[in-house]
């Protein structure tokens, strides 16, 4: 009997070129995506499939079930960036129709007393060749998996650092972000949780609401890059949850990826300065926080709140700074205001409410009370000072 299956073997070594010849002509007739491929990409298919055949015939001579041997004999040979151009169900496709021609070509290449021991063989080959095809492409999306993951770490950090390019945008479109215009970043702190699993719930809560995302995890800190927004508050409202204990800051929404850091550069601020204001809501905007941004020595904040709250008050006259300093300082009464300014207390009424309307910060809010009086000492200062 082992005399008899040795001598099959060597029928079937002397038929491997036929063999391989005979399958490359049926999947070039039959499988339309093979005469799509390069021809590079048909070569290295053909030397699979002789690998495949070659492989066969040894199994079949020692027939014990092995598939890391199957997966380095047929796959070993190929490239890895294959599993790029063929897919795996079209592997599928070219495995079986090789182990279809093996089965016509059975008769041809072994005595008839073989022809049933190499057709159960066969059938059960073509599992363990199915198997391996199966590892090659689970082994290739865990590579690129990881490959992803590095190379938007890469991105994430470039955005953070202000040294996004041309290649960035290009690496962040090889990601998968296609998004032009309406770039935000959000802050917060890592969860407790895997972080390959929350970067995944992340990006399924962003492409529900149609956001690009790019998500990064450094150390206790996790940055998420969102594209596509038009109101950061709810974009950043729509990703919170996934978030560790502890404040989730949004900055303002830039146009571009490649202006990204500015966004970034908020919310950085924001995060550090978000612990100051205990009570802030979750998420909380950049802007919101400019008062504790400021006092922690951001230097954007302070100019940013002289430019939106103080200048303004300033160039609408009609006593609003002198309104609103003696607002603040008479702990928001109408009655002493107007007394201390010798006005009537319906045009302190009026200048207040011209107040929120030049600054929409309403004075008799606590919250916009405490920015408003910030920013007008913050203006006082920078009228006597270069280095705000």
């Amino acid at each position: 009997m082992a005399r008899d299956r040795e001598a099959a073997t060597r029928r079937l070594e002397k038929s491997v070129g036929t063999l391989t010849q005979a399958a490359i002509a049926k999947m070039h007739d039959q499988l339309p995506w093979f005469r799509a491929l390069t021809a590079e990409d048909r070569s290295w298919i053909g030397l699979i499939a002789g690998a495949g055949i070659s492989s066969f015939v040894d199994w079949y001579g020692d027939p014990q079930p092995h598939r890391p041997a199957v997966t380095a004999h047929v796959f070993g040979t190929a490239p890895r960036e294959l599993t790029g151009a063929v897919t795996l169900q079209q592997t599928v496709e070219m495995i079986r129709t090789t182990i279809a021609v093996m089965e016509t070509h059975v008769d041809k290449v072994a005595l008839p007393a073989d022809a049933a021991s190499v057709r159960d063989a066969l059938m059960l080959y073509s599992r363990e060749i199915a198997f391996a095809a199966a590892e090659v492409y689970a082994s290739a999306a865990e590579q690129r998996g990881a490959w992803d993951a590095r190379l938007e770490a890469l991105v994430v950090d470039s955005v953070l650092r202000g040294e996004a390019d041309e290649a960035i945008r290009s690496r962040a479109t090889a990601l998968g972000w296609v998004s032009t215009s309406g770039v935000c970043v959000v802050l917060g702190f890592t969860p407790q949780a895997d972080s390959a699993t929350v970067v995944d719930a992340i990006k399924r809560s962003a492409r529900a609401r149609h956001l690009d995302a790019l998500c990064a995890v450094q150390g206790e800190r996790m940055v998420v890059v969102l594209g596509g927004v038009d109101d950061p508050d709810k974009a950043a409202s729509g990703i919170a949850d996934h978030f560790g204990d502890g404040a989730v800051v949004a900055g303002p929404v830039v146009g571009d990826l490649l202006v990204a850091n500015r966004s970034a550069r908020s919310a950085v601020a924001g995060l550090r300065a978000a612990v100051a204001w205990p009570d802030a809501p979750r998420p909380v905007s950049s802007e919101d926080l400019l008062p504790e941004r400021a006092l922690s020595g951001d230097g954007h904040a302070r100019r940013e709140l002289v430019a939106a709250v103080y200048e303004p008050l300033r160039d609408a006259g009609s006593g609003l700074l002198d309104t609103l300093t003696a607002y603040v300082d008479t702990s928001g009464s109408i009655e002493a205001t107007a007394r201390l300014l010798f006005v009537h207390p319906n045009t302190v009424r009026y200048r207040l409410r011209r107040i929120a309307d030049v600054t929409g910060l309403s004075p008799a809010d606590a919250r916009d009370a405490y920015t408003l009086r910030l920013a007008l000492t913050l203006g006082r200062l920078l009228g006597h000072s270069t280095t705000l």
